[in-house]
């Protein structure tokens, strides 16, 4: 079982070019569930080259995160170590959940002290920043979700360090600091066909036996005392069950990084047509009829990626920028959407909109009472 619940990045894209303008290198959103979409296909030369596909996609919910504070790390030869950390004046709640195992009992007094530093100009804060500014070569800014805006029964924030790219030193640290305070969407870190990595936790499913966990053969029908077995563990000697032999234990629930998946839309909150497209003019969100199922209706932000994600609907995942520079035409290519699929999720969907299903039903008697 992992550790991490919510994903952890253990490396962010190299801060190769420091031409670039300060940027962020990841997000996080959560998993609202799949639907499917058509597209055409554009790549010369391909057997699919101008014909239409179905595309299965996952659709993440990514309310804006809240930049709350800077730190900065040194090289050194064992690693990088963290100098010096800076909070912003004003922290919400939801931060400060985070800080604490029981809210209610809590006397609330996290970072209280610390706030009083921002008085008579600020002087200390300004100094630190300065030290980041001057021996730093890796500037993070530490975000934090805001999880009161989705429907998840939630109130401690999810928070997470994000790495900004680009530019020197100073100019990191002004970007951190401009941001102190702010929202930041998912449309300002990732753009539409660009290829993003997701990292979080697979969904589990307990402790399971070595035919489901590794896949091995059944045994004979015949075999005494159950056939979902090993048969033979190992040799005599070495006298010890080696690591290489699947045993049963915990299946699921593990961390994954999954490289390289294609992001095909980037919608907004209050956009009452963000899936419509140029042959499909209807005018839709893109909640399905009945809400996606086990997560509901989406609000907010949201991002569209091609192909499945790790983890149950619900679960906090992170976006990072891709590690690697794309040169194969298949990432580089454009997606035209052509149709995205609004119908219900829970049964076979007939029904696009609930003005197309009305159309088609006719008035119902329910509603001429």
């Amino acid at each position: 079982r992992t550790k991490h619940h919510a994903g952890r990045i253990r490396s962010f894209p190299r801060d190769s070019d420091p031409s670039a303008a300060p940027h962020l290198t990841a997000f996080r959103g959560y998993k609202a569930g799949m639907t499917h979409v058509v597209r055409g296909v554009d790549r010369p030369g391909a057997l699919m080259h101008k014909r239409e596909v179905v595309d299965a996609v996952s659709v993440l919910e990514t309310p804006p995160m809240i930049v709350v504070g800077v730190v900065g790390y040194v090289e050194t030869p064992r690693g990088l170590r963290t100098l010096t950390t800076v909070f912003a004046e004003h922290l919400s709640d939801e931060f400060k959940r985070r800080c604490y195992q029981n809210w209610y009992k809590s006397k609330r007094k996290a970072y209280t002290k610390y706030a009083k530093k921002y008085e008579d100009g600020a002087k200390d804060i300004e100094s630190q920043l300065e030290r980041i500014a001057k021996f730093c070569t890796v500037v993070r800014v530490i975000a934090h979700t805001q999880v009161k805006k989705l429907n998840l029964r939630l109130k401690k924030a999810h928070i997470m360090e994000i790495q900004v790219n680009g530019g020197d030193a100073k100019a990191k640290v002004d970007f951190a600091k401009s941001l102190f305070e702010k929202e930041v969407t998912i449309d300002s870190v990732f753009t539409k066909d660009e290829q993003v990595d997701v990292l979080g936790v697979t969904k589990g499913h307990g402790y399971e036996g070595v035919t489901t966990r590794w896949g091995v053969t059944r045994l004979p029908r015949k075999t005494h005392r159950g056939l979902r077995k090993v048969a033979c563990i190992g040799s005599w000697h070495p006298a010890r069950v080696s690591t290489t032999v699947p045993r049963a234990g915990q299946n699921g629930y593990f961390h994954r990084t999954e490289l390289n998946k294609k992001v095909y839309r980037i919608g907004k909150k209050g956009d009452k047509a963000s899936c419509q497209t140029e042959a499909d003019l209807t005018e839709k969100s893109i909640t399905p009829m009945g809400g996606f199922v086990k997560y509901g209706e989406i609000n907010e932000d949201w991002i569209m990626l091609k192909g499945a994600v790790v983890g149950v609907k619900k679960r906090p995942l992170i976006l990072r920028k891709s590690l690697m520079k794309h040169s194969s035409r298949k990432h580089l290519e454009t997606i035209d959407i052509k149709f995205i699929d609004t119908s219900s999720k829970l049964g076979h969907g007939r029904f696009q909109t609930a003005e197309e299903k009305a159309k088609f039903l006719g008035p119902l008697a329910s509603k001429q009472k």
